[in-house]
């Protein structure tokens, strides 16, 4: 896996390195500045952050931690409203992404209880005022953040210079509580799905998830994405106990929810399941496709034969 960069923030001035400043920290940012901050991260270790299906792959045969070259970059604290922060993970990609970066502890990210006149980003020695250029602070391009997450659109302003303004905060980052993400990163999601149901499957789930991944449209949320994980495991011939299990370790879902979703599957004709006899103890059940969900010879066929019956 390549060495990371140095992370950077489009100034208008010219780009930032956030290791530059020592022990920085992000104030309030709103979800067009947070997205962009978790893309300079992006850019940074790409293969760690936002893996394809070859870096996945190969991280799992490796040794050693896939998210060990995201640990080596500046740890960032970020205190974020709960707006800002489901404003990326309301969206699988974005959120598994943000995840990347907390699983490795490049972030520390904490709640923000009250909102601040404007965003901060500071250091021990350094410390400034950022607003969007024109005055952009969620203004008409921050509904793309929303949307997509990519933080690539538009430069900020950096105001003033104050060595003293990263302790205004301390308060603050005392109380903030921890921000518990509901979706996985791609390296932890397709690590559980390997260990426990086979490299088949954990492919497979990388590709339905993958499916219209750079088009326009609505994103894929955390629901569609389980959805598309278990439809995978079908595909493959999973074992619906070691399914369930994989997607338990990875924190993409609860057995429950995952029950619900077998549930949905069957009623619309697109899994079944068939006995597997066992050495000791009761007989597993292997998941079978059926309907468009076996007749898809693609990703994108066996996607949309889910859209197709709404789940």
């Amino acid at each position: 896996m390549a060495s990371p960069s140095p992370p950077t923030l489009p100034l208008a001035d010219g780009p930032t390195a956030l290791g530059s400043f020592t022990d920085p920290i992000a104030v309030d940012p709103d979800p067009r500045l947070l997205a962009a901050l978790a893309a300079a991260y992006r850019e940074a270790a790409l293969e760690a952050v936002d893996p394809g299906l070859d870096a996945l792959r190969a991280a799992a045969r490796a040794e050693g931690d896939p998210l060990s070259p995201v640990a080596d970059l500046p740890t960032l604290t970020v205190l974020a409203s709960d707006r800002a922060v489901d404003a990326l993970t309301d969206r699988f990609r974005p959120a598994g992404r943000l995840a990347a970066l907390v699983e490795a502890g490049a972030w520390d990210l904490r709640t923000l209880a009250e909102p601040q006149p404007n965003a901060v980003l500071a250091g021990r020695s350094d410390g400034c005022v950022l607003v969007g250029a024109a005055g952009e602070r969620d203004g008409d391009r921050g509904h793309e953040a929303e949307r997509d997450g990519d933080g690539a659109h538009g430069t900020w302003c950096r105001i003033g210079a104050d060595t003293t303004l990263r302790e205004r905060y301390d308060g603050l980052l005392a109380e903030g509580e921890a921000v518990r993400l509901r979706t996985p990163s791609r390296h932890r999601l397709y690590g559980a799905l390997s260990e426990r149901c086979g490299d088949a499957v954990a492919d497979e789930a990388v590709r339905l998830l993958d499916v219209n991944r750079d088009a326009g449209g609505d994103p894929l949320d955390r629901g569609g994405a389980r959805v598309r994980t278990y439809a995978a495991g079908a595909r493959r011939g999973a074992l619906d106990r070691d399914l369930r299990r994989a997607c338990e370790d990875a924190g993409i879902g609860s057995s429950a929810t995952f029950t619900r979703i077998k549930r949905d599957l069957t009623d619309a004709g697109l899994v079944e399941t068939e006995p597997v006899s066992q050495p000791v103890g009761r007989p597993r059940q292997r998941l079978v496709p059926r309907g468009a969900l076996a007749d898809g010879s693609s990703p994108s066929e066996a996607v949309a034969a889910l859209r197709k019956t709404g789940i």
